[in-house]
């Protein structure tokens, strides 16, 4: 507790000890003690004697006193780190050498930590030592800790670890949030809201104004980005940046060739849509590029790979592509359409950019312009064409039906080029949203084979479900059901897992909104051709009771086991959901781990209830 004074030339409790039990007169020695290491003012000696006639112990006048002149020292070393004397670091060192043996001393302790704070260069081997010390090290201001960081990448790693792990476990958590609906999804809040989590706040706190500390997070970015080809990395490193933006921390964002090209492309992002002269400014940041300087390509194609830079190119090129149609325009005749397939080609490329460390612009493929858009361009006149002839008057209308196949060019490109299948996706997602059940129909079966499984993706899965809860009357079709379902949604058993965690979220959020989930549920979670699943699904009750044997004692599982076994070998986790998934999920949190399920032809079910 008292360790460091003897190095001051200041006694402490072994000294006082030893006198008491060398003295034949303790009541002087301890008079001298006191006289020698009491409050040295000769106006006081006279008060002393005074306060102990009121019963004031000697220890709570010091103790009271000491509190007093700590709190003013730290005042004061605050006050001369913020002037404008030269020497005042001088000062403070000077002043560091004198207290920092009592640094292990609890009431001493925060005028030494004040001190460290105030330093901009910690002498290293006080660096050292508080390193060395885990309780110092734990206690010490994050103005410190950056001078220990910046020469330890290990530690720092330790440091920034945890919250990169929190930060995708937050993001992964809102995909299946049950907030869900077509006005609150993923790509709801705004970049600046986003930018106020905890651990954006937090790295920001750590990184400070320190450049070495920002281009280490940087780094651990890119090799977990490269290591897991999770893109919420991508969006953490366009975050990081805009957070030290909005502190005007212009030590980094004047050295980031990244800044001004990221702010840029973070208000198209709060806006959901790149216009004409923000369109301009970032081709301009691209073409800027100079020889010799192509590294910085790796860190734009990993902000453009963030998917809200990557839902706001699709959906800007969504919307250019119908004002290209309504001006019987080409879209190879867009300067603007040309920009954001450019900058989708670039973020789409990231990871292979970074993997092979070859810093070149993918060459998009002309016949995505060429081929791909004008065949989207097509299905989207055959709907406009269907459209209008419903509204015609009945004398007027010819026999035309709505065309159920795709042209051979859009179902080729979907499944062969990563630029062609987002904007495919995305133009799903603005057909559910439009409530169109004929195009949606049309659309979703050719989802089932597309790029890299991009249509199985959380992201699109998040938004679909989402965009499907618009359209819960069509769910009472088999027409509709059976493309939802058996024509896209059921197709792939490995994904039925993550689909049904999907399925489950909209139903809660269908109920959230006020819309009758009972009935969405069981669409959702009966609507499968085999009889015996809509005899299952329509049997289990949906009030919030946790009973299900009536399936089981009712005979109706036995007395269609046979045609049930070989459904149940393909649809195992939909069995399994409806039986237990939907009793009442949308009144309870659901909590989803990886389960293999498995099917036993011999199995035959007791009674749980």
């Amino acid at each position: 507790m008292f360790a460091g004074l003897p190095e001051l030339g200041i006694s402490n409790g072994e000294d006082l000890k030893e006198t008491l039990t060398n003295c034949t007169e303790p009541l002087k020695a301890i008079d001298q003690f006191q006289t020698e290491n009491g409050i040295l003012l000769p106006t006081l000696q006279s008060a002393l004697p005074f306060l102990d006639l009121h019963g004031t112990p000697r220890l709570e006048f010091h103790q009271s006193v000491f509190d007093e002149l700590r709190d003013k020292l730290m005042e004061r070393v605050a006050t001369i780190a913020e002037g404008k004397d030269e020497e005042r670091y001088g000062k403070l060192e000077e002043l560091l050498e004198k207290s920092f043996p009592l640094v292990k001393m609890p009431s001493i302790q925060p005028v030494v930590m004040q001190v460290l704070k105030h330093l901009p260069k910690v002498p290293e081997k006080k660096l050292k030592l508080v390193m060395a010390d885990k309780e110092l090290y734990k206690v010490c201001a994050v103005e410190v800790k950056r001078q220990i960081w910046q020469d330890n990448q290990a530690l720092f790693g330790d440091e920034v670890s945890p919250l990169l792990k929190q930060y995708i476990v937050e993001k992964e958590a809102a995909l299946f949030s049950s907030d869900l609906s077509i006005l609150h999804n993923f790509f709801s809040p705004s970049p600046k809201a986003r930018r106020q989590g905890e651990v954006v706040l937090k790295l920001t706190q750590m990184i400070g104004k320190n450049v070495k500390l920002y281009d280490m997070v940087l780094q651990f970015l890119r090799t977990l980005f490269l290591r897991t080809r999770n893109v919420h990395y991508c969006t953490l490193r366009a975050e990081l940046l805009m957070s030290l933006h909005d502190l005007d921390i212009s030590e980094i964002c004047s050295v980031d060739p990244c800044h001004k090209f990221t702010w840029c492309l973070d208000a198209c992002i709060r806006e959901k849509f790149v216009d004409a002269k923000r369109a301009r400014e970032l081709q301009g940041f691209l073409d800027g590029v100079k020889k010799g300087q192509e590294q910085v390509l790796g860190d734009l194609s990993m902000i453009l790979c963030d998917p809200f830079a990557c839902n706001t190119l699709v959906l800007s090129t969504v919307r250019n592509l119908q004002e290209l149609l309504s001006q019987d325009a080409l879209p190879r005749d867009s300067p603007d359409l040309m920009l954001l397939l450019r900058m989708l080609s670039l973020g789409q490329g990231a990871w292979d950019m970074i993997d092979s460390q070859v810093f070149k612009e993918p060459r998009l493929e002309l016949e995505v312009v060429t081929r791909f858009l004008p065949a989207m361009l097509s299905v989207v006149v055959d709907d406009y064409t269907f459209t209008v002839e419903q509204k015609l008057p009945s004398e007027e209308k010819t026999s035309l039906t709505y065309p159920t196949a795709l042209p051979d060019a859009f179902n080729k490109y979907l499944q062969e080029n990563r630029v062609a299948c987002e904007i495919g996706l995305y133009y799903t997602l603005h057909i559910a949203k439009q409530r169109n059940k004929n195009a949606l129909q049309r659309l979703l079966p050719a989802l089932v084979e597309t790029h890299n499984e991009m249509a199985f993706g959380d992201i699109f899965l998040h938004l679909l479900t989402g965009h499907l809860t618009l359209l819960s009357d069509e769910f009472g079709t088999e027409e509709f059901c059976s493309a939802v379902f058996d024509g896209f949604l059921l197709y792939s058993d490995p994904l039925l897992s993550t689909l049904l965690k999907h399925l489950f979220v909209a139903i809660t959020a269908s109920s959230l909104l006020g819309n009758d989930a009972t009935s969405l549920a069981h669409l959702y979670l009966g609507s499968f051709s085999h009889s015996s699943l809509q005899i299952l699904s329509s049997s289990v009750r949906l009030d919030g009771e946790r009973h299900c044997t009536a399936i089981f004692r009712s005979g109706l599982w036995l007395g269609h086991s046979g045609t049930f076994r070989d459904l149940s070998r393909r649809h195992s986790c939909v069995v399994f959901a409806v039986c237990f998934g939907s009793l009442s999920c949308w009144k309870v949190n659901l909590h989803f781990r990886s389960v293999h399920l498995s099917f036993d032809p011999d199995w035959s079910p007791s009674p749980c209830c």
